[in-house]
């Protein structure tokens, strides 16, 4: 056996959990001065008072959620009154789902699925924070979600506005919102209380791409893995995408490529070949998020290529039951994730028939709906 193949129990992975999307970096660079404000706008919750509201705003892949989940992970350290509570809008993108996951940090069960009313469970949550004298400080993750279903006004309404209903409940919210998704507005009534501190995350430069990219191999890889001419062509298509979980990506998909061929170092070849599937990343995330009427949505007109919007509904009723209102609004949501287009055909009532066309391969999306 040559030396330079790996065994078959052997493996070029230090620690393969630095290469999930995931995971929450011990080191996190680049980043100092939207830390330094989010820990400013938390500090009056560390002492018994109500935080300031938080939007943070950045393309995907800058650092937002890490951010978050880093300053979440610094207060749960210190022994205090204040209570994070991580909330991804993707999987929770009502309510009711939002306000469950906060009765189960605070009460360690989730509340009863049926047989109880939203105004039971908010009560509750609000009496308790009262009781206890704690702060609750609500971070709502790719808030976009909340705006698909129209449900943001009335969770930030019942956030912001605890309070009133309960003198003594205090809650801060911290929205991270893709700055794809600014076209998105609060209620103005919600808006008057959210006014929120900005903390806007740029793109990572060149260098600092190389910077955390080197780190994660250092962490990652056992030495000698991955040379600079691979870390160098890593660095260059996560810049091309602006976004650094496509370089992350790119280095656990070179290494499982690397080891398939039993090497024990990345080629070029290796990261070449990865980029196909990691340029997509952003997709398969996406395509997790969707729902089942929404997945029914798209796998018809993925099976019937062009095609109408009358037409498709005809399809969608036929296969669901559901309403033109229901499809229209599942529709809406296709489109508006820029998963969809639709260009008008000069067909139909005054010209104004649609056509739907897919924005990606009918491969690529359906080898990711699974």
């Amino acid at each position: 056996m040559k030396k330079d193949l790996l065994m078959w129990d052997e493996t070029i992975f230090k620690d393969p959990d630095l290469f999930e999307l995931d995971h929450i970096p011990e080191y996190f660079a680049h980043r100092d001065t939207q830390m330094q404000t989010l820990m400013y706008c938390v500090k009056p919750a560390l002492r018994g008072g109500r935080p300031v509201n938080v939007q943070c705003i950045g393309s995907p892949g800058t650092g937002k959620t890490t951010g978050v989940n880093k300053l979440f992970e610094e207060i749960e350290k210190v022994k205090s009154k204040v209570i994070p509570v991580y909330i991804n809008c993707q999987a929770n993108s009502t309510r009711f789902t939002v306000f469950s996951r906060i009765f189960k940090k605070l009460f360690n069960h989730s509340p009863p699925s049926s047989g109880v009313s939203f105004q039971k469970i908010y009560e509750k949550i609000t009496q308790h924070l009262a009781d206890e004298e704690k702060v609750l400080v609500v971070a709502l993750d790719d808030v976009n979600y909340l705006f698909h279903e129209g449900e943001h006004d009335k969770v930030f309404y019942s956030l912001l506005r605890a309070h009133e209903t309960n003198p003594g409940a205090r809650i801060g919210v911290i929205s991270i919102l893709s700055d794809t998704g600014t076209g998105f507005h609060l209620d103005p009534k919600v808006e008057s209380v959210f006014l929120p501190e900005e903390i806007k995350f740029p793109r990572y430069n060149t260098d600092e791409i190389r910077d955390i990219l080197d780190n994660r191999i250092k962490m990652g890889f056992f030495p000698d893995v991955v040379s600079s001419e691979v870390l160098e062509a890593s660095v260059e298509y996560a810049e091309l995408l602006g976004d650094l979980r496509v370089g992350i990506d790119l280095l656990k998909r070179s290494g499982l490529s690397a080891e398939r061929r039993a090497n024990r170092t990345i080629s070029l070849d290796d990261v070449n070949g990865a980029y196909e599937s990691s340029k997509l990343v952003h997709l398969t995330y996406l395509l997790k998020s969707l729902k089942k009427e929404e997945k029914t949505l798209l796998e018809l007109i993925l099976d019937l290529a062009e095609i109408t919007t009358g037409e498709l509904y005809k399809a969608f009723h036929e296969k669901t039951g559901l309403g033109y209102t229901r499809y229209y609004e599942t529709l809406e949501k296709l489109l508006v994730l820029k998963l969809v287009d639709t260009n008008f055909t000069g067909k139909g009532t005054r010209g104004r028939s649609r056509i739907i066309k897919l924005r990606y391969g009918i491969e690529e999306l359906r080898k990711r709906l699974g």
